[in-house]
This record gives C-alpha cells, structure tokens and sequence, in this order.
C-alpha cells in the first residue's frame, strides 16, 4: 500500500511539471539582443506611446506669444544706427511716447524718453493692469550723434557750449528733417521755422520714419505722444480732416494734467510731413507736446502728463 502512495506521488509530480514546460514552450519568452549597440535605439523604440519629434520639426509650446519682448528694434538710420523701443506693463491698450525725432537739436526731448525708461523701469506699479507702454527715446540717433558723439545716454557733459551748434543735429544722416517726412502733405522741400529743410524724396523715403511706420502699423496704439522743443505747449493733430474727439481728449488731459496750455493746430509757420498729422491721417489719437526750452526736460510737469494719459485709458 505504501508502495501505491509513493508511485502515485511521483505521476502527478511528473505530471506537474511537463504541463509548465509546455506553456514555457508555446508562450517564449523575448530576450534582448546583446549584439545591438544601445545607442542606436531611440526613444520612440522603446516605449511606442512616446512622440519624439524629429531634428527637423519645430518643438513647439502652448505659451502665449502676443506680449511683446522687453524691447524692440524698429530698424537702423541712415547712418546704421539702431533705433530701439522699450516695453512696460502687460495690458491690451498700447500708449507710445517718442522723443528725440530731432536728435541733438531737441536733447533735452531724447533726455527725457530716457527719464521715462527709467521711470517705468523703476515704477512698474505705475502702468495701470489693462495698460501697456512703448518709449522709444531716440528716433534720429544720427542727429543726436551729431551733437552729443553718442546715440545713446549722454549727459551735459557732451553738449556744445554754442546752441547754433547743435542745429546740425535736427536731422538725419542724409540731412534730412524727419519731420517733414511722412506720408501728409508731404513736400521735397519743407519749412523749418525762415528756412527750407529737405522732406527727403518721398514720403517714408527715410529708414527711421519708414522704421516707426511700419512698428506703428505693428503695435496699433490706442493713443501717441511725441516730444518736440521748444514752445511749452500741448498741440493736437490732423491731417485736413480736423481733431477727432480722441485726439481732443488726449490733448487736454495732458495739458491739465501738465500745466501746458493746449492748442489744437500749431500755426507758427507751415508744416508738411509731419508725424502726428500722419498719425492722425491713419486714424490715431496723437499729440504733440512742445518743451518750454531746449534745455530742460520739465520732468515733474511731463510725469503727471503720461501719468493722467494711462489713467485716461485704463478707465
């Protein structure tokens, strides 16, 4: 009987273990090639569900791209210089201030742009949530090299002792007067206070005002303030189809806010070309505001200027 056991023992162990061995033979198992060269396997031949892109497709990424980099390089002058804009605030409504468009002749316009980078700079709490600003300091770099050696920061230090000196400065470095440049009532020849300035040999014919246009195209500002020198007064723009209601608002809460009287023509003399009548021309509110004297930036005055225009729109 023991014996019985003991054999029957034995069968279903036997028994056991040829039914394993068959399933390991059906059902074989994959081993790794030992010969492969693991370099030459790719990340996509190891795991299937993972997409690599190939070295010629773009990686691309869901961030949003509509905020504008710190700064912009609009273009180059005549002479090959660059002309730059600064960026504040993250808002949909665009304000831009230019100054220097008569370089050296108007320093103290490219003085305070750069008073006005480094206000922002400093006091972004100054730029209302839906507002954002564009400085751009110096639009005829060639002009101010002219007077200063610079076609940046400069100080009193690098200015002539003789203002007749810095005339030279008004214009760019084909001599030409960019504000008898753009495209209302261009003419060849312009008019700059008894004298006659070249208006280039088109409208835009210049690289900075064909550079400013095109950026302005770009950005699509809700309202543009410009800095001339030297009268002490707020002026609005046309282009022969009168102030639109816009352009009358920004003027006069610049003004009041300033304490520049404000004027809706300036009417000293005849100007064609000019950047503010274009603008009006292109449906933009825009004004000019003309310094006291050629020296002074009048920082305090024009501080609550820009400070009542970013209120004015973030309303």
């Amino acid at each position: 009987m023991k014996t019985l056991i003991i054999a029957f023992v034995v069968l279903v162990l036997a028994s056991a273990g040829f039914y394993f061995l068959t399933q390991y033979e059906t059902e074989p198992v994959d081993t790794p090639d030992l010969t492969q060269d693991p370099t030459d396997t790719t990340p996509s031949e190891l795991n299937p569900d993972v997409s690599v892109p190939t070295p010629d497709e773009p990686i691309t990424t869901d961030e949003p791209t509509d905020t504008l980099p710190s700064e912009t390089v609009l273009g180059t002058s005549a002479n090959g210089n660059t002309i730059t804009a600064y960026h504040y605030g993250t808002g949909d409504q665009d304000v831009l201030l230019i100054g220097g468009i008569h370089g050296g002749y108007s320093f103290n316009t490219a003085l305070l742009g750069w008073e006005l980078v480094d206000y922002f700079s400093e006091n972004p709490s100054a730029i209302p949530a839906d507002v954002r600003v564009t400085v751009i300091p110096i639009l005829n770099p060639d002009g101010l090299a002219e007077v200063t050696g610079t076609t940046g920061r400069f100080t009193s230090a690098d200015l002539p002792s003789n203002r007749a000196e810095t005339i030279p400065g008004r214009f760019n470095g084909n001599e030409v007067d960019l504000n008898r440049n753009f495209d209302c009532e261009w003419q060849a020849e312009g008019v700059w206070q008894d004298r006659a300035v070249s208006g280039g040999s088109a409208p835009f014919s210049e690289p900075e005002t064909a550079a400013v246009r095109d950026f302005v195209q770009t950005l699509q500002p809700v309202a543009v303030v410009t800095y001339y020198s030297s009268a002490g007064g707020v002026y609005s723009s046309s282009c022969n189809n009168g102030v639109s209601a816009p352009t009358l608002a920004l003027t006069n809460t610049y003004a009041d806010a300033a304490g520049y009287e404000s004027y809706e023509s300036f009417d000293f003399y005849e100007i064609t070309g000019d950047m503010v009548n274009w603008l009006a021309k292109e449906g933009y509110p825009a004004i000019s505001v003309l310094l006291t004297d050629h020296e002074n930036t009048e920082w305090s005055k024009n501080k609550a200027g820009v400070d009542a225009v970013l209120a004015q729109y973030a309303e």
